[in-house]
């Protein structure tokens, strides 16, 4: 996917935080390879409310105190300034798909009359102190709801194509960072909890993923009418379609154990992300995406 050069980025949406270690308060969390964002498990627990529909969103303000950026992001901030930056630089690409994510769920909030209230990202190497506690690489991408922040060691890019077998490409960076995005929209519309013990191809952690990805699709859908993007081609959705594919709870159990446990699914399996990430991308409204209902 190629941004428009003349595209302003934000880039005070990420604070990078790499080569320095970040301690932080609570229990040590980790997913393992491909378990993203489990720390919204450790913490999260209550009722799921169905969702989808925009109608029912929850006006509500973000706290939380994730720190102050160091060097690292005033760095970012003079080198992430344009579309252009961000056709030449990966940690500007990222900037720039975060800015679109954002930009697009602040109108589609506005247009139902609530007010979407942005989440930050912090880039990070090895090990990072959060809102739900310290945080290794091996989590992988992650939205914490305590500090409303998503967390990303851009290395996982790497390791998607090197460890989970996918083909890669800038928009497989793009599905994963609007997944965890859609965790943020989650947050505001309200239909974020569950909790441990809810594993299963058709549990409560498993539908709260598919939307995510259901999100992203609906994201996918308006990216460039957020004005940073050119428009998609096949080729990138297929890249999506592919990274979606390559985090199915079926394939990385197979990957690692040899055999494959409904049972004990957490992110869903290959066919239910790519099914999801699709719906959202077709009907490009986040009322197609209630994964709550039926079978998912």
């Amino acid at each position: 996917m190629s941004f428009n050069d003349g595209a302003k980025l934000d880039p005070s949406q990420v604070e990078d935080v790499r080569g320095s270690r970040i301690g932080g308060r609570g229990v040590a969390v980790g997913g393992g390879l491909g378990l993203i964002e489990t720390l919204v498990w450790v913490l999260l627990g209550g009722s799921q409310s169905p969702g989808g529909a925009l109608g029912s969103l929850v006006d509500q303000t973000i706290g939380g105190d994730a720190g102050e950026p160091g060097p690292a992001s005033t760095a970012l901030a003079n080198e992430c300034k344009t579309g252009a930056d961000a056709n030449a630089r990966e940690d500007c690409r990222i900037v720039g798909y975060i800015n679109s994510v954002q930009a697009y769920w602040h109108d589609e909030f506005a247009a139902s009359g609530k007010r979407y209230v942005g989440a930050k990202t912090r880039f990070f190497t090895e090990q990072i102190g959060t809102g739900c506690g310290v945080a290794s690489s091996a989590s992988g991408p992650f939205y914490c709801p305590t500090d409303k922040y998503v967390y990303i060691d851009l290395g996982f890019f790497d390791e998607l194509r090197s460890k989970f077998g996918a083909k890669g490409g800038p928009f497989a960076e793009a599905y994963i960072l609007a997944h965890e995005y859609g965790h943020h929209v989650q947050d505001l519309l309200g239909t974020l909890s569950g909790g441990t013990g809810q594993e299963g191809a058709t549990g409560q952690s498993v539908r709260t993923e598919l939307q995510a990805d259901c999100f992203a699709g609906v994201w996918a859908n308006h990216a460039a009418a957020t004005g940073f993007l050119k428009p998609l081609t096949e080729a990138e959705i297929a890249d999506a379609l592919d990274a979606a594919s390559a985090v199915g709870d079926d394939r990385i159990q197979q990957k690692t154990q040899g055999q494959v446990s409904p049972e004990t699914w957490t992110h869903g399996s290959s066919a239910q992300r790519q099914k999801w990430f699709r719906a959202g991308y077709q009907t490009g409204s986040g009322d197609g995406c209630d994964t709550f209902s039926g079978t998912p």
